[in-house]
Formats: C-alpha cells, structure tokens, sequence
C-alpha cells in the first residue's frame, strides 16, 4: 500500500511558481529553492501534484484550490475593471515578502487572472529607465504605470508580456511570469504586414 502524499501548502506551491520561472532565470530559481529547502526534484514533483489537480476532472475550482493550498486570504477587497465588478484576494508569499499571490474573482467565483503584485503599503522600485528593470524587481502594473507599454500575447501560460516604448531609450519587450518580471529582450522589428514586430 502506497504512503499518502504529504500535503500541498505554501510551500509547495511556491515551487510551482518557481517552475516556471526556471525557464528564464534558472540562477535566481535555484537560490531560491536552497533558501526554502527544496531539491530540483521536491520543484518538480510540487509542479506535478499542481497540475494533476489542475487538470483533474473532479478538481476543484481555482479559487477553492488556492485556498485549500494557501489557507484563507489575507485580504479581500471588492475592485471594478471597466464594467464588471471582481473581489481581489491576496495570500501572503514567503519568498517574496513585499508582494502577494492575487486572484481577480468575478461572479460565482470564476478566475480571471491569478498573480503576483505588490503587497499594500510596501513600497514598489523606482522605475526610471530601462536599466531599473531587473529581473523579479518589479510586477507587471509597475512597469505598465512607468513606460509607455502594450501589453503583448504571452506565449504560455502564466506569462505576460509588454511592448515599451521608453523616451530617448530602444523600445524593448518585457517578460513576466506569474506577474513578476523575468528578463528584457529586444523588440522585434516591425514590417508592412505586421506593424507592431511581434511574430504572430
């Protein structure tokens, strides 16, 4: 007879964020997971057990499966996007003390995005230029409020990107996972048939 899984916490899903983000910043993932304990392999057996429940037809809801791994959030508030109204829950995430894992739930408690952002009340980097824009320094809205940006497809799941155009400086494109900055690539070249120079 097998042994029970161990539970799946915050711990665990921690490395699930980190996973992802090993595909760009495999140096800081790694000083990471030395600091939560983990081994290569704990990131990708928590990033196995994630997405079996992910994908389990008899899986709970996203919003019930952040709660049964993170606990109750520490705070909700009610946030209007345009027209329609959300809740915003924020959990708390030990890695990264001045930011939050955030859920946008709408009516009946459907996701709509799920991130990190800056915790409230804690103080964001000053984004002056492009070189400020280190990688896990800053959120997706950070870098959306300080340049002139269009948000651009991401690729994948759970990544984002932005097209910059910063004054005096080459326009570059910016890539986040789970809402943290991962790294800055040159913008691609635009073309008649294809104006803004992002490959389709």
């Amino acid at each position: 007879m097998n042994a029970a899984a161990p539970p799946f916490g915050p711990l665990e899903f921690q490395l699930v964020l980190l996973r992802r983000m090993a595909d760009h910043q495999p140096g800081l993932v790694e000083d990471a997971r030395r600091v939560l304990g983990a081994s290569v392999s704990d990131m990708r057996e928590a990033n196995r057990r994630w997405q079996a429940m992910v994908r389990s037809p008899r899986g709970r809801g996203t919003l019930a499966r952040l709660r049964s791994v993170l606990g109750e959030p520490e705070s909700r508030t009610r946030r209007t996007i345009g027209d329609l109204e959300c809740d915003a829950l924020l959990w708390p995430v030990p890695l990264w003390p001045g930011l939050r894992f955030e859920a946008l739930a709408g009516p009946g408690g459907a996701v709509w995005n799920e991130w990190l952002v800056r915790a409230p009340g804690a103080a964001g980097p000053e984004l002056r230029a492009v070189a400020d824009l280190r990688p896990w320094s800053c959120t997706v809205d950070e870098v959306a409020r300080a340049f002139p940006a269009r948000p651009l497809e991401g690729g994948a799941p759970a990544r984002w990107a932005l097209a910059l155009s910063p004054r005096d400086e080459e326009p570059c494109v910016a890539e986040f996972t789970w809402g943290l900055l991962q790294r800055l690539v040159p913008a691609p070249r635009a073309s008649p048939d294809n104006p803004y120079g992002r490959s389709r």
